[in-house]
């Protein structure tokens, strides 16, 4: 009896050993690339910042952080980073409410046209509220009201950019609530906010804290909003970085504001994996279609009227007046500049090639990283579905690093890295979709991983017994399963990818110029001729986003815990 015991258990634990032994082999090209692609150039550009001299150059810290000017620029970024999180939720949050809990025509591409600034480049948003509250806006021609170079136009962009993360966020785990549980509060007595006060908030409260510190996380290191809207007056850590690193060549203080940002942004992704754990462990949920239904009585009807408003003046109006302002030329309204985006123009023009050029080049790019972002993200995903030690929690929440990283950085330790063999990448096209692979492998793993972790393990453990590698179980059992996240982190990969300015800007050749790269150069030249390619190569832009975002919608996963 004790022998035949042996020999039932033994098959188990060598399935379980081969189990272990495919994680760890999963997770080695992750590490790798990660290693090799991430915390080597952001620590050799750190490191050749503070010089040699060992610990005595950290001394250099206090020195750096006492100048008047680096103290204004962090409290800058803390504070209009607290103010852009709060008018986001304050915004958002009816929206969650509606996109969870209404029904009503249109919802679909409604959600869609949401995402769309969550996914377009910072410089294409920052271009957009350019058009909208600055020189010949609207507010400009009715009202004389310029407030482009002003705080309110960062808060707005800002809010404009994340509004999609806390809908997403907090309006995908509020669809999966039961509404019964809330019902039955009312039924003992208690009042709708009393009802919602007790049973829902404290459901939803995980979700909107990780919401919270995502727009945190995203608005403490904005580059390209502030950069355009922000003018001479207003810089974040991230945008004196780039001044530091690529205009005044100090080094010594883009390290210490560096350590800086990593420092705030590794405290805040802490938090945020410690409120992901707590959502994942603690809430029962439903399928998102039994808990949405039509808008019943003045208060929802009146709520969800609301909603839509905001999303027309705060989010449409600034993509469609980019796109207007794209039409229109000093002869009229036409299409004189997207014509120009064909030719060169050789008054000390800003490219070397066609600007309409750096839209095949962005394609191309994208589609290469998005192939490495699927496949560094799913071997990551694969290896993490179980949940496991601090070990792999720590390396899941490493993932998000480039996230909140400065992109700067990342970009200019390229430059001073892969630039000896064998690794020695800087003439090498791949420089750029490796840069932005590192931005869509974050969003791949969030995807994939809820859909994962959602297969029922007995089934894995079922097809080991029998036999099956854990390649085959893989194939057989995860893939079917996950193949339609699989699509929507491809399409989530490809946006982002499409849009990666901070990094890019230093390693896109002149000859083949990125969208991101090509509107900010436009911008940054006078003219109205640059200006009106500027609003044509944005709107471009935008309107590949938004049809890889309806495509998106089309494929949408269920289920899957309110992950963004």
């Amino acid at each position: 009896m004790v022998l035949a015991r042996r020999e039932v258990v033994r098959p188990g634990r060598r399935a379980a050993l081969r189990a272990s032994a495919a994680r760890l082999g999963l997770l080695a090209v992750p590490i790798v690339f990660f290693a090799v692609f991430f915390a080597y150039p952001v620590a050799a550009i750190v490191g050749r910042g503070l010089g040699d001299g060992g610990v005595r150059q950290f001394s250099r810290i206090g020195e750096v952080l006492g100048r008047d000017d680096l103290q204004r620029v962090l409290w800058f970024t803390t504070w209009q980073a607290l103010a852009s999180t709060a008018l986001t939720l304050l915004i958002a949050l009816p929206g969650a409410y509606v996109f969870a809990r209404l029904d009503f025509p249109g919802k679909r591409l409604l959600r869609a046209a949401v995402t769309v600034p969550f996914v377009l480049p910072t410089v294409v948003v920052g271009t957009a509220f350019l058009a909208l509250l600055g020189r010949g806006g609207p507010l400009d021609e009715l009202w004389g009201v310029r407030l482009d170079t002003t705080v309110w136009a960062i808060l707005l962009a800002h809010v404009f950019f994340n509004y999609a993360v806390v809908v997403r966020t907090v309006g995908g785990l509020w669809a999966q609530l039961d509404p019964r549980q809330e019902e039955a509060a009312r039924v003992l007595g208690a009042g709708r906010f009393a009802a919602w006060r007790r049973v829902t908030l404290p459901a939803l409260t995980p979700a909107v804290a990780a919401a919270a510190l995502m727009v945190f996380l995203f608005t403490f290191t904005s580059f390209g909003v502030v950069q355009i809207l922000g003018g001479p007056s207003y810089a974040t850590l991230e945008v004196e970085i780039y001044r530091q690193t690529a205009q005044l060549l100090d080094l010594r203080t883009a390290a210490v504001l560096t350590m800086v940002q990593f420092a705030a942004v590794g405290a805040v992704l802490a938090v945020h994996a410690w409120t992901l754990r707590r959502r994942e462990g603690a809430l029962r949920l439903v399928d998102p279609a039994r808990t949405a239904s039509r808008p019943r009585g003045t208060r929802q009807r009146v709520l969800l009227g609301g909603v839509l408003t905001t999303v027309v003046v705060l989010l449409l109006a600034p993509l469609a007046v980019l796109a207007e302002r794209s039409l229109d030329t000093p002869t009229g309204y036409g299409f004189d500049y997207y014509r120009a985006l064909g030719s060169l123009d050789d008054s000390g023009s800003a490219f070397l090639v066609p600007p309409i050029e750096a839209v095949w080049n962005s394609l191309q790019y994208a589609l290469a990283a998005t192939a490495i972002a699927v496949l560094i993200g799913g071997l990551a995903a694969a290896a993490l579905t179980r949940r496991a030690g601090r070990l792999l929690r720590g390396f899941d929440a490493l993932l998000m690093l480039p996230l909140g990283v400065s992109a700067v950085t990342v970009g200019f330790g390229f430059l001073i890295t892969l630039d000896e063999p064998p690794l020695d990448l800087r003439t090498s096209w791949i420089l750029v979709p490796l840069a932005q692979a590192l931005v869509g492998v974050p969003f791949v793993v969030r995807i994939m991983l809820p859909v994962l972790r959602a297969v029922d393990g007995r089934l894995r453990e079922a097809a080991a017994v029998l036999g099956a590698s854990p390649l085959k179980v893989w194939r057989e059992v995860d893939f079917p399963m996950v193949r339609r996240a699989v699509m929507v982190a491809a399409g989530f990969a490809f946006a982002v990818s499409l849009g990666e300015f901070g990094a890019t800007v230093f390693i896109a050749r002149p000859d083949q110029p990125t969208l991101p790269v090509a509107v900010a150069r436009l911008i940054g030249r006078p003219g109205e001729l640059n200006y009106g390619q500027a609003m044509a190569l944005s709107t471009i832009l935008m309107a590949v986003c938004a049809t890889a975002l309806l495509l998106l919608e089309r494929t949408r996963v269920r289920n899957t815990s309110g992950e963004f």
